[in-house]
């Protein structure tokens, strides 16, 4: 009987302090703290939490975790500017550029960007939140972002979330409801996207405009992505990979002695003029190039690329990244090297192989950012749940189709003379490369008649340029200087003769 009577005890005991582990719908958390940026103290409110995605029924069918920093004592809030972040995978959380890039906050590494035990945060001296409030978005699945099922327990169709369209159409309309909530209508806005965050933000500025009646100011794109050209099979691609090449084999110096010896900046406007202008059309080309055509592009591909006239014919002229990461060390010290940041070097069971075992950047990444996000939120934001923060959700299978972004962004900035368009790009970068951006950036407007709106930044460093100290610096006074020159200033939306 005694055994009974505790055993019920605990029972009870457990059931009345157990729960069931899910995120609440709708839901905030406030700090208020204090920082200095560019040699200024600013006091700063943190809000942190969720807001709910609704059907049309009105139904919460997901909830999007996210982070608002806002600026305390500003007197001039309509003329505040309000940045919303993302970044991008699709199913990447926002973690990168919340805590690496223009938060308050960034995680502790060294000059070059490579992770630093303890683990943990510092502050960032270099934040843009001194001239403007910035809120960081987790889009469904990512971070603690979750769909939430209803009445019946039954989950709504993934295909409401999970693809280029589906993404920006819930994601505008979850941005309408919090400028409202936020009570910012009246400010500048800016979207800031990397990687897929990239297509994202292109949409969004026309989704946006169009459906929401919520105009922009400005778009920035780091790294960005575009499905355009990836995956697509054609000689565009390959050729516009070339710059990159020439960076990553420039770094880990295996070009000629006569490239070698200059800067870099000094030698890729030439490589750039040759893969436009000789190397693209030859690509094109296919079986019908000539011998003689074909050995003299190998030959020189091989000269601005460290790899041999050898490699590049036997892989017909067009050398996959993948086959570059692998080969480019081979012969030298055996070593793979970053996708996304090509300074990065990993080691292979075997030198033999067409593509690396693992991307050496991503494996330093994950094990500095993870621990650094879960104890940032817990331990400074005070936001506590058993939910898992995902860095990477799942969100695949991904629907491509009907990708119209660049015409999207088109649009939108013909209907709106204030929008203007920052690229931020990474010469190392190999996933998305920065001569990529650049023509994604020339085929957004092919008329040229707002290529003034258009402003392109490249970094000595990959992907997430921000994690070089050098780069975290210049990058974030690229987006103050982007949003200085964004600003209406008085002037009135229109064009002139």
């Amino acid at each position: 009987m005694k055994r009974l009577l505790l055993f019920l005890f605990a029972l009870f005991f457990f059931s009345a302090f157990s729960q069931s582990r899910k995120i609440p719908v709708d839901t905030m958390v406030v700090t208020t703290n204090t920082t200095t940026i560019k040699g200024q103290s600013i006091s700063y409110k943190a809000t942190t939490g969720t807001q709910p995605v609704w059907n049309k029924k009105g139904d919460p069918i997901a909830t999007l975790y996210y982070t608002y920093y806002e600026r305390n004592n500003v007197k001039d809030k309509a003329n505040r500017p309000l940045v919303f972040s993302f970044n991008g995978g699709p199913g990447s959380a926002s973690v990168w550029m919340h805590i690496a890039y223009t938060g308050p906050k960034v995680i502790n590494l060294d000059d070059e960007g490579y992770p630093v035990q303890p683990y943990g945060v510092k502050d960032n001296p270099n934040s843009i939140l001194d001239v403007a409030d910035i809120v960081y978005v987790n889009p469904v699945n990512t971070g603690y972002s979750r769909m939430i099922a209803d009445k019946d327990g039954k989950l709504p169709e993934r295909d409401t979330f999970f693809g280029i369209n589906a993404d920006i159409k819930y994601l505008a309309e979850w941005m309408n409801t919090f400028v409202s909530r936020k009570s910012r209508w009246e400010s500048p806005k800016y979207i800031i996207g990397e990687s897929y965050g990239g297509t994202r933000v292109m949409g969004l500025a026309n989704e946006l405009q169009s459906n929401q009646w919520m105009y922009l100011n400005g778009v920035i794109m780091v790294s960005p992505a575009d499905y355009k050209l990836y995956s697509t099979g054609q000689p565009i691609y390959a050729s516009l990979n070339l710059p990159y090449f020439t960076a990553a084999a420039w770094y880990h110096k295996v070009l000629p002695t006569e490239l070698q010896q200059k800067d870099l900046l000094e030698i890729l406007p030439e490589v750039e003029n040759y893969a436009i202008n000789n190397f693209m059309p030859a690509l094109a080309k296919g079986g019908s190039i000539s011998e003689t055509e074909k050995q003299q592009i190998a030959k020189k591909v091989a000269y601005y690329s460290g790899l041999t006239e050898k490699e590049i014919i036997q892989h017909n002229l067009e050398v996959p990244n993948s086959y570059f990461w692998k080969a480019l060390l081979r012969d030298k010290t055996g070593q793979t090297i970053g996708r996304l940041d090509s300074r990065y070097l990993g080691i292979d069971k075997t030198e033999s192989g067409n593509s690396p075992d693992y991307n050496a950047e991503i494996s330093s990444w994950s094990h500095s950012f993870t621990p650094a996000i879960n104890y940032y939120i817990r331990e400074h934001l005070n936001f506590k749940t058993d939910i898992k923060y995902n860095m990477f959700g799942n969100v695949h299978p991904w629907d491509r189709r009907n990708d119209n972004v660049r015409e999207g962004l088109r649009e939108a900035m013909a209907q709106n003379p204030y929008l203007k368009v920052l690229v931020q790009s990474g010469y190392y970068d190999g996933a998305t490369t920065y001569f990529a951006a650049k023509y994604t950036t020339w085929q957004v407007d092919p008329s040229g008649k707002m290529k003034d709106r258009f402003t392109f930044k490249g970094y000595r460093s990959g992907h997430m340029m921000y994690l070089r100290k050098d780069d975290l610096i210049s990058a974030n006074d690229d987006i103050r200087e982007f949003i200085k020159n964004a600003s209406s200033n008085g002037k009135a939306a229109k064009y002139t003769n």
